[in-house]
């Protein structure tokens, strides 16, 4: 079934109104008739399932027939701080991030980060990568669009995990891997919780110094090396699996 997003004031008493991008979508692309069932998101953890009343200029209204609780949420808030990687990987790292739970993914320029985007680049990069968090969510049922942040220095990003519960940093020097399962086993459900990993190469010496120097756990991943587009996904899935248990 399809799956929507709209916002909270779009959603009335027995009824939803879809404007925008989405309407064209329904009606031109997937050709979707009066009558035909479609599953709508709030954003707030409302999902409603609905069925389309009639189209109205480039509006879409439907009739709601049932609501409930979204229940595909994680239960703690987990931040992705990715190092910018090479060519087309972070349109990867996007996509399967906000399948496996993601609330949100924050581009960083790191000392190792080979891409170097201009203010204008940057724009348009996040703008394609926010797209494709939000046709990630509506594939894999999430109650809202994970938000991909604004590139951030490695130093704003320390700033903004500052404020996180939990900040875990994957390093390759990290050899105890009893010690990291503790403290990913020790999250509690509630806590938000930051991720930071490492473009090709990972992360200088100095930036590792500094994250702990923030408080944030170093932990290991297993004895192999991870190329950076699966380090992130590998806690995520961890934390997912741990979290969810």
């Amino acid at each position: 079934m399809q799956h929507f997003f709209v916002p909270p004031s779009q959603v009335g008493e027995g009824e939803i109104l879809v404007t925008g991008p989405d309407v064209n979508h329904m009606r031109n692309v997937l050709r979707m008739r009066p009558g035909e069932e479609l599953v709508v998101s709030d954003g707030n953890n409302r999902q409603y399932r609905c069925a389309i009343d009639h189209y109205e200029g480039e509006n879409a209204f439907l009739s709601i027939l049932e609501e409930k609780e979204t229940d595909t949420e994680l239960p703690s808030r987990i931040y992705l701080f990715q190092g910018l990687p090479k060519q087309e990987k972070m349109e990867w790292i996007v996509q399967k991030s906000v399948e496996l739970g993601v609330c949100q993914v924050i581009p960083v320029a790191t000392r190792r980060s080979v891409v170097r985007l201009d203010e204008k680049k940057a724009a348009k990069k996040v703008a394609r990568w926010q797209q494709i968090a939000e046709s990630a969510a509506k594939q894999a049922g999430r109650g809202y669009i994970p938000q991909v942040g604004e590139v951030q220095s490695y130093a704003r990003a320390l700033e903004q995990a500052a404020e996180l519960d939990v900040v875990l940093i994957p390093y390759e020097l990290e050899r105890d891997v009893r010690r990291s399962r503790e403290i990913l086993e020790g999250i509690r459900p509630g806590q938000s919780v930051g991720i930071f990993i490492g473009p090709e190469g990972g992360f200088e010496k100095e930036e590792v110094e500094a994250a702990l120097a923030a408080g944030a756990y170093p932990i290991s991943l297993g004895r192999r090396i991870l190329r950076t587009e699966t380090a992130g996904l590998t806690v995520l899935s961890l934390l997912m699996f741990h979290l969810e248990a």
